[in-house]
């Protein structure tokens, strides 16, 4: 009765109260001073250009996976065939420029990427510690969740794939959904459902490091604990790196990095789109979020990364029992035996993984970003002069078998080498970090989802007796 929802008011408001600070509010204020402006775009959009065709589907496409059909609107990135993903407008290196960094760092904090991926606002110093503050907080406010969280990490049987382990979590962390809580509530209009959004986007994201690193705990390191209490005077990825035993400055540098750079990579892959997809039967945000990383868990998706070190681990043993000094054999050596081994594997009819993209056609710039830290970081690291080498001539190779629309290499052709050289050896874990990164992207594209107030998605299918009988008729 009343009394009931007066009760569940009071909760509601103060819970509200203990977590929704500066760092919040900020977010909030910015999003909602640009709804107007959206919402005329769109109303002129619709007005005028709504017959417009975007790009055309065919029987090809259909069959295809949908590639290069532009069918979606997705706010908080593009991504280019020619310069690559763009982070609400800005390239990878103006965000390594602009946006700011940790104590005495030199690599962009994920929380400011975040900031930047919710508002569109390149955020200031000050802008970033509120929100650092704020996630901090939100961290630790609530134990009973995150202590239910934990008893379900621990119960899950020996050998279950840390992915798994991961989607089933962000559920669990699900349990207070504000999101969920105002809906069945029913009192808050559907153009404000963006704020409970939001709330809940921001414990998501400030919870599952802790969640993810007891899941690298357990699995790894055979223990029920996390490796550090969580300290509100770091910044997230430092304590993300702590709660896993990882405490080298140096490492966390490297995280921030690798944080930063796979937080989004547009609207169509897999990941962003399950989430926003899922979300958009008005599933709360963990719900969303769960159903995106089962998705990344894929080796055509996130797992890709894990694969591609499989296979440079394997190279490297190859050219190593040819007599191939990784160590101090000079490049032009090194390349013309990289050289001959590429064709080998292509002639055998098999790939060379880590090169080639669905829509990227140069090289993938997030590969960029981690290849110049090597370079200055790790220049003398045998895996990583591999990277190095190959990146020299396998594009030559592809490009003269002219099987491939891409003969670059993308983020994948990377990423493992940086973990190995840092000491996290366990590969299994590689697509958790990845999925804890793009979670600031894909949660703050259903942020704006709900803002916008877009409906629930739901394209037309046919089925291929149908078509044949639709298209040999005629």
């Amino acid at each position: 009765g009343k009394q009931t929802a007066k009760k569940f008011d009071t909760m509601l408001h103060r819970r509200s109260a203990v977590c929704l600070g500066k760092g919040f509010n900020n977010i909030k204020d910015s999003i909602a001073g640009k709804l107007p402006g959206y919402a005329a775009q769109i109303k002129e959009l619709k007005a005028n250009h709504a017959s417009e065709v975007l790009s055309p589907s065919t029987v090809d496409t259909s069959y295809g996976g949908m590639r290069g059909v532009t069918s979606l609107i997705y706010e908080p990135s593009l991504l280019d065939a020619q310069e690559g993903i763009r982070f609400r407008g800005l390239s990878i290196p103006e965000c390594q420029q602009a946006l700011p960094k940790w104590k005495n760092g030199t690599e962009m904090m994920p929380e400011g990427i975040f900031y930047l991926l919710l508002t569109g606002d390149v955020p200031t110093q000050q802008q970033v510690e509120e929100l650092r503050q704020e996630l901090a907080e939100r961290a630790t406010n609530n134990p009973e969740v995150t202590e239910a969280a934990a008893k379900v990490i621990n119960a899950f049987p020996a050998g279950m794939h840390p992915m798994a382990q991961f989607a089933a979590a962000i559920q669990v962390l699900g349990k207070d959904s504000k999101f969920a809580q105002v809906y069945a509530d029913g009192k808050v209009k559907k153009a404000d459902w963006w704020v409970s959004t939001l709330d809940d986007t921001l414990d998501c994201v400030a919870r599952i490091t802790s969640a993810c690193a007891l899941i690298y705990q357990r699995t790894f390191n055979n223990s029920n604990a996390l490796a550090a209490t969580y300290n509100k005077d770091l910044d997230w990825t430092g304590n993300f790196t702590n709660q896993m035993g990882f405490t080298d400055a140096a490492f966390q540098e490297c995280m921030r990095l690798y944080l930063s750079i796979h937080t989004d990579h547009e609207g169509g892959n897999v990941s962003a789109h399950t989430t926003v997809l899922v979300g958009s039967a008005l599933s709360n945000p963990y719900l969303s979020l769960s159903a995106g990383m089962c998705g990344l868990a894929g080796p055509l998706h996130g797992l890709a990364n894990q694969e591609v070190l499989g296979f440079l681990k394997g190279a490297r043993k190859d050219l190593e029992a040819r007599g191939v000094d990784l160590v101090s054999g000079s490049d032009e050596a090194i390349k013309a035996s990289i050289t001959e081994y590429a064709w080998e594997l292509l002639k055998s009819g098999r790939v060379i993984p880590g090169y080639g993209h669905a829509v990227l056609r140069k090289t993938d710039p997030r590969f960029t970003a981690q290849y110049e830290y090597c370079n200055k970081n790790l220049p003398n690291d045998p895996l990583f002069r591999l990277v190095k080498l190959m990146y020299a001539v396998t594009p030559g190779v592809l490009t003269e078998q002219g099987k491939v629309k891409n003969p670059f290499p993308n983020v994948d052709a990377h990423s493992g080498c940086l973990l190995q050289y840092y000491g996290m050896k366990e590969e299994n874990f590689y697509t958790v970090l990845f999925g804890v990164s793009r979670a600031l992207g894909v949660l703050s594209a259903l942020v704006w989802e709900r803002a916008l107030m877009k409906p629930i998605e739901r394209p037309k299918s046919i089925t291929t007796d149908a078509l044949y009988k639709k298209l040999t008729a005629k």
